[in-house]
């Protein structure tokens, strides 16, 4: 029990000088266990962020989620995975131990991955939006069970203080194990999705198996090298020793009795030590602290969802490659290994210089930092609204009008509006002034079409629709409402007017074919169909008519005809395609990839510096907790500001610029009444006490900073 005294027999001896632990260290061997906690913590952060970096375009594009609700999930989502670390902790600690408890565990997070795989393919009948969320939700207890149990799991591998350089090289291989695995899935994982087609679309099926399958090595493995850990029993768990302990003092503090207490913590003292309430104390102080650090966890973990949402509006080509908007997510951790040893090297120098030398400080920077980042981002999306596809909206009308016919046509409508639509082409009219449906007479000039007789007649246009006719040799006969939305995958869309064809009309390119649905007569109006962003050739009954490349947003219409044994056709541009460029984020990752080094890796080093030894565990279990109040606080903005102004994410990202700003000038004000504590000298205590879940030296960058 912490704030307890280990007896002599649990007290290792440690030796007396450096020459010492040497001497000890090389009769002992580096432990071979830790080659199997490694392989399993590579195949677990694989998995997990395989999942995490392809989830938005999942629920947005597959589940058919709304963009609030898409974004409320994946945050629930990350939220529970910081959210049951806590219980992960207290159960290996306190009753299963930390192998049963990663094993158990492990195994709930592969039951969650498959269920995740078989709801993303259609051809199992599964409900998929019911056992997505229940397949979520399994993964969010696995992962986050296990998560601080996994490192201090591999720490209690090694004999203390004999072996003390060894561990540290195990943190050191145990991190890199982390972001290998982060980086390959975060870069894999779209193009699995993307580049391999299944059941008729994007394959989330097999994005989300690979993952699962590693997962289930990653079981294999830890199991294989059980001979070989050292497996140590459950000592006690202080996150819940501190809980009752200042639970009891609460409870004597309402009804108290005997004298009165300097402090209400000190009313426990009938049943807890008083070293236990002074650590208690001092790592108080510490969490005071930490009430603002939640709102820089808002910003941070929206890379997965509001900026992916933002780069599916923008094109990612590259020459012969293309950037996918979940693989966005890949420059954070590319730019965090590039700017550690940067930090160390100038940049941390130079703040020194000027005054920023103590962690409260370089976290204020960070957090203001991660405040300019979303400014960056809303000015990318004022931007990238420009090229927004303009929708019908109320009181007034759009018109298309397509001509299938291979020669001009002279259009009369209402008696004023004179114009020539060319052959195969379109004419177009966004701002119709309407209320409800109204008429519009209209008077056709075939002059220029061969023997074709003029017509004449009337057509509707409602309001707040994308009004579509069609030019036929009978005249405008034929009307749909178009969508002239883009699509959510950012594929593009195509839609076939052909009169009077029984053919076959495809659309092939080098790694793809697509045939679009042509109906005789245009009766009904053909549904359009999603195409990879490409260059193809356009085939009436495998002649090649025309070769356009379809680009990535954009909203095609195929107008043509095949008429006495001669097919014509051209390609209409209705919705432009997405013309800003993925790059332009670079400037905002940069910004919060700065932010997250001065913010994140200093503030778990001031948490571990400052706590009291005994309370090391509950300043990293409440670390952990920052990250899940973030995630909270993004859910309830977002669900707030669906339906107001903050619809438009540009007023969101400035809002959350706002906030960030704002908490850290209350962390700054904070941070002047503070006063630093040296860190303790290190006490006689077994390994079994010191490494706890969470209870180790975490200054290496944890998988999710």
């Amino acid at each position: 029990m912490c704030g307890k005294k280990p007896s002599d027999s649990e007290i290792q001896d440690h030796p007396d000088n450096e020459s010492s632990i040497e001497e000890n260290q090389k009769k002992l061997e580096y432990p071979k266990a830790v080659a199997f906690i490694v392989s399993n913590e590579f195949c677990e952060r694989f998995s997990f962020y395989g999942i995490r970096t392809a989830l938005t375009i999942y629920l947005r594009n597959y589940l058919n989620y709304e963009d609030s609700i898409t974004t409320t999930i994946f945050h629930v989502f990350v939220m529970l995975a910081y959210f049951f670390p806590v219980f992960g902790a207290i159960l290996a600690d306190s009753w299963l131990g930390k192998f049963n408890t990663i094993f158990y565990l492990s195994i709930v997070y592969a039951i969650g991955q498959i269920l995740l795989t078989l709801s993303a393919a259609p051809i199992i009948g599964l409900p998929p939006r019911e056992f997505s969320l229940i397949g979520l939700f399994l993964i969010t207890i696995g992962t986050g069970g296990i998560k601080t149990c996994v490192a201090a799991f591999g720490g209690d591998q090694f004999v203390l203080p004999q072996q003390e350089r060894y561990l540290s090289t195990f943190f050191s291989i145990f991190y890199f194990s982390i972001n290998a695995g982060s980086l390959i899935s975060s870069f894999l994982t779209p193009l699995l999705r993307s580049e391999v087609s299944c059941f008729g679309g994007d394959c989330y099926s097999l994005a989300f198996l690979v993952p699962a399958v590693l997962m289930i090595i990653s079981i294999l493995i830890f199991v294989f090298g059980k001979p070989m850990y050292r497996i140590l029993q459950p000592k006690g768990n202080v996150v819940v020793d501190v809980s009752k302990c200042v639970a009891h003092a609460i409870s004597r503090k309402i009804n108290p009795r005997g004298a009165k207490r300097e402090h209400w913590l000190d009313y426990a003292d009938d049943e807890y030590d008083k070293r236990l309430i002074r650590d208690i104390k001092g790592a108080i102080q510490v969490m005071k602290l930490f009430l603002p650090i939640p709102i820089f966890w808002a910003l941070f973990d929206q890379q997965g969802t509001r900026w992916t949402i933002q780069a599916t509006r923008m094109t990612g080509q590259i020459g012969s490659f293309t950037i996918q908007p979940d693989q966005m997510q890949v420059v954070n951790p590319l730019l965090v290994l590039a700017f550690i040893p940067l930090f160390e090297a100038f940049i941390y120098p130079v703040l020194n210089k000027i005054g920023i030398h103590t962690p409260l400080r370089k976290l204020t920077v960070g957090g203001v930092l991660a405040a300019l980042s979303f400014v960056a981002s809303a000015l990318v999306e004022l931007e990238l609204e420009k090229t927004d596809p303009i929708l019908p909206s109320n009181g007034l009308a759009q018109l298309r009008i397509f001509n299938t016919l291979n020669c001009p046509v002279d259009l009369q409508l209402n008696s004023a509006d004179n114009f020539i639509i060319k052959n195969l082409d379109m004419y177009e009219n966004r701002e119709i002034a309407a209320n409800g449906v109204m008429e519009l007479s209209y008077k056709t000039n075939f002059a220029n079409c061969f023997d074709i007789p003029n017509t004449e007649g009337t057509i509707t246009v409602k309001e707040a629709v994308a009004n579509s006719w069609v030019i036929t040799p009978n005249g405008l006969t034929v009307n749909y409402d178009d969508n002239v939305e883009k699509s959510k995958s950012g594929r593009s869309l195509v839609r076939g007017l052909i009169y009077k064809s029984n053919s076959v009309v495809t659309l092939e390119s080098v790694k793809k074919t697509y045939t679009l649905n042509i109906s005789d007569a245009l009766s009904p109006v053909p549904l359009p169909v999603e195409v990879d962003p490409e260059t193809y050739d356009i085939r009436i009954d495998s002649k090649v008519v025309s070769k356009v490349e379809f680009k990535i947003g954009g909203v095609y219409t195929l107008v043509g005809s095949v008429m006495g044994g001669s097919a014509a056709a051209n390609v209409v541009t209705v919705t432009t395609p997405n013309s800003m460029h993925m790059l332009w984020m670079i400037p905002q990752y940069v910004i919060i990839t700065m932010g997250e080094i001065m913010f994140s890796v200093t503030g778990l080093e001031f948490a571990f510096t400052q706590a009291p030894i005994s309370m090391k565990a509950l300043l990293q279990a409440t670390w952990l907790l920052t990250t899940a109040f973030g995630n909270l606080i993004v859910v309830i903005i977002v669900l707030a500001g669906s339906s107001s102004v903050f619809s438009r994410m540009f007023y969101e990202f400035l809002l959350f610029a706002g906030l960030m700003f704002v908490s850290m000038i209350i962390f700054a004000i904070m941070a002047t009444f503070y006063k630093y504590v040296d860190p303790p000298e290190e006490e006689p205590v077994t390994e079994e006490i010191d490494l706890k879940c969470g209870n180790i030296n975490m200054s290496y960058k944890d998988d999710e900073k």
